[in-house]
């Protein structure tokens, strides 16, 4: 995907060293509390005190002090090519979501509609969300009550190295699915699919099944998106269409229950088939057009 040179977002909310330690996995403060032999004579005198001072602020704030002394778990060249790494990463989830605003804000007026454009948090580990709680376990997700879509960068390890779904254009269509939620929630229609689970009480089966029509339809308004960014920008470069086809068939429900040892049980599919997102996402990609997208027909 053709993507440096691009304007990036300014509506991102980077929280990557506030929830996470900048030299690699942070330590447990039972961990930390194992170093107390160590850490005791240190305080007989005003330079070893000011080392612990050092310590426990860099551990509060997010980073490892372990790190400093050599015994955080990575050396110091792997975290520098680490970070380097990863704020690539960041640089490019940033400029895909400017791709996204570019898109929404001209081809929503096309359907009566006025955009408003979400922020995209960049987290490691875990953070706060207008949803409770959100974990790196969770995957990407949006939250409809402070219109936010969550991302920690790792989850597109997973996608390359446990879902055989490597690629940048693999990881915009992730992104893009998010934002399409976003326009979901503008539309109405994630208040109006609460309201109806609410209305079922208990009725797993029934909920999933409106759960699957949400998301395959993220899928395709991902696709319309894709459609205009690539006829407005030219960011599409060879197989970035396939990188995104296969991602979206690696996370269908059935492919997914397969790879964990359990049968496939449909009623128990939130997000579809591995079949029905490939089609819904080449439906979106296909026409552009987003009154293609009607999942609930």
């Amino acid at each position: 995907m053709k993507w440096k040179g691009g304007r990036k977002s300014s509506n991102v909310e980077d929280r990557r060293t506030s929830s996470g330690g900048r030299g690699g996995s942070m330590p447990s403060m039972g961990t930390m509390m194992m170093l107390w032999p160590i850490v005791k004579p240190l305080l007989r005198s005003k330079f070893g005190m000011l080392i612990v001072g050092v310590g426990a602020a860099a551990y509060f704030m997010g980073y490892n002090p372990l790190a400093l002394i050599g015994m955080g778990g990575s050396t110091g060249k792997a975290t520098v090519a680490n970070e380097a790494k990863d704020n690539q990463m960041s640089d490019f989830m940033k400029t895909t979501l400017g791709y996204t605003e570019e898109v929404w804000n001209s081809v929503l007026p096309q359907y009566g509609m006025k955009y408003r454009e979400p922020v995209m948090v960049l987290y490691r580990g875990g953070t706060k969300s207008g949803c409770g709680f959100a974990d790196s376990a969770m995957g990407p997700f949006y939250c409809p009550a402070d219109q936010k879509v969550y991302l920690d960068q790792s989850f597109f390890e997973e996608l390359a190295k446990n879902h055989s779904a490597p690629g940048d254009f693999a990881q915009a269509y992730v992104l893009a699915h998010e934002v399409g939620h976003h326009i979901q929630n503008l539309q109405g229609t994630l208040q109006k699919v609460q309201k109806a689970k609410q209305s079922w009480g208990g009725s797993s089966t029934k909920s999933n099944a409106l759960q699957v029509k949400v998301e395959l339809q993220a899928d395709c308004y991902a696709g319309v998106w894709a459609h205009h960014a690539h006829k407005k920008f030219a960011i599409l470069e060879k197989g970035d269409l396939e990188e995104a086809i296969r991602a979206a068939a690696s996370i269908g429900d059935d492919t997914l229950q397969k790879k964990s040892g359990k049968y496939v049980n449909p009623d128990g599919f939130t997000h579809g088939s591995s079949q029905q997102r490939m089609d819904w996402l080449k439906r979106g990609l296909s026409s552009g057009d987003m009154r293609e997208c009607n999942t609930f027909k």
